[in-house]
């Protein structure tokens, strides 16, 4: 387990690396779905599963669910409806974006080495990739001006939230429980920033989030 442990946290570094390198918003969507379920997969190959296998099986079927269907589902209708494909002036460039990426994923590493956390050892790459997906969405978040995009970016950053879980609470049941109760939360966010969505293309016809800078009292 412990290997497909590492192929999908790898996998976590390179679907942050695409997301900022895109400006394709289903792709984008694409690959949050993706993100999504790898690390939904990734705290349950981490537990032994000796005792409420049942109950984790289902959990990870719903989280599952709820990241690599669900949320990407609402994602795809929001951009149906505001008839937005891509995002074609970042504040960052893209070229700059893959670079200050790479520079996130040394500096986790580097922090999560200086962590020393003997617990995780056995999955070193665990907290780079919790530190690399938390900080690429806040980053993601800032450095786009289309709404949609944005709220990929606060994914993303749940996404880092959810693998930091992982790495802080190993009691398999309590872990999945507090988890769901969370991904519950960021499910009803992003249904109310697709009505948010909706009413901002409907005042401005766009959903650039510059123009609500010329709003005044």
């Amino acid at each position: 387990m412990t290997a497909t442990v590492g192929v999908l946290l790898a996998l976590v570094f390179l679907s942050v690396l695409f997301s900022l390198s895109s400006h394709r918003l289903l792709e984008l969507i694409r690959m949050m779905a993706l993100q999504g379920i790898f690390v939904s997969l990734v705290p349950f190959l981490m537990e032994t599963h000796e005792g409420f296998a049942l109950l984790n099986f289902v959990l990870l079927a719903v989280m599952v669910f709820i990241k690599g269907a669900a949320i990407p589902g609402l994602l795809w209708l929001a951009m149906r409806k505001i008839q937005i494909r891509r995002e074609i002036e970042p504040i960052v460039s893209y070229h700059v974006s893959i670079f200050i990426g790479l520079a996130i994923i040394l500096t986790s590493v580097f922090v999560s080495h200086r962590m020393e956390t003997v617990a995780l050892s056995a999955h070193p790459l665990l907290l780079p990739a919790a530190f690399t997906t938390l900080s690429a969405g806040l980053f993601l978040l800032m450095a786009r001006r289309k709404a949609l995009t944005q709220v990929i970016g606060y994914l993303m950053m749940e996404n880092g939230i959810y693998l930091a879980g992982s790495a802080l609470a190993r009691q398999t049941h309590t872990q999945y429980l507090v988890e769901f109760g969370v991904l519950l939360d960021v499910l009803v966010g992003v249904m109310i920033m697709g009505i948010i969505l909706h009413q901002i293309n409907d005042s401005f016809d766009d959903a650039d989030t510059t123009f609500l800078e010329s709003l005044r009292d």
